[in-house]
């Protein structure tokens, strides 16, 4: 029975922790780039876009499908380095220990 009670509060600490990182996350802002910096983006840890920069000399009608590639690959670097921020805070909160299939922060 004290393992059960012991568990329950383990639990309960960590769903707290869970929402802390929570609120945390909601408050930062990772940014990636590609084309030597040409193109910048600015994400959430759950991928939503929160700033975009073009350089304008890419402002070009025949460049177009360029700056089309260099916003994906710039999604791309960012949303790569918030999910690997967000991997090593969820390492931190939990110890190491892996998190169940389907068990998600967000």
């Amino acid at each position: 029975m004290a393992n059960i009670l012991g568990l329950m509060k383990q639990a309960a600490e960590l769903k707290g922790k869970m929402e802390a990182l929570q609120a945390e996350l909601e408050q930062i802002e990772v940014e990636g780039a590609a084309g030597g910096d040409m193109v910048t983006i600015t994400v959430t840890p759950k991928g939503e876009i929160k700033k975009l920069k073009i350089d304008p000399s890419l402002m070009k009608p025949d460049e177009t499908e360029v700056l089309e590639d260099l916003i994906v690959a710039a999604h791309a670097d960012a949303k790569r380095k918030a999910d690997a921020l967000l991997a090593e805070k969820m390492q931190a909160l939990t110890g190491g220990l892996p998190i169940p299939p389907g068990m998600k922060l967000f």
